[in-house]
């Protein structure tokens, strides 16, 4: 009978230590699994704003191709060009 016993609360134990072997490893694997489903949604949310950037760069670049006012005013405003006959007045802010 007591072979018995010691073979139950063998068992017994042996249980208990696969369980919390277990229950450890799907703890470590749920946060792994956590982590990258935030990875997951940066990387979504980073791709979505890449996506935005290159859809305005597209539309301002085909403006570039059909719109010479357009051209115009870019040129003017960021290079500081002006027509034959024009003043330029630059303030510091």
């Amino acid at each position: 009978m007591n072979l018995r016993r010691f073979i139950v609360g063998l068992c017994f134990l042996l249980f208990v230590g696969l369980g919390l072997a277990s229950a450890v490893f799907f703890w470590q694997t749920r946060a792994e699994y956590n982590r990258f489903r935030q990875i997951e949604a940066d990387n979504q949310r980073r791709l979505a704003e890449a996506e935005a950037k290159l859809h305005d760069q597209e539309r301002i670049l085909e403006r570039l191709r059909t719109d010479p006012a357009y051209v115009e005013t870019i040129i003017r405003k960021q290079l500081g060009y002006a027509k034959p006959g024009e003043f330029i007045y630059r303030f510091e802010n």
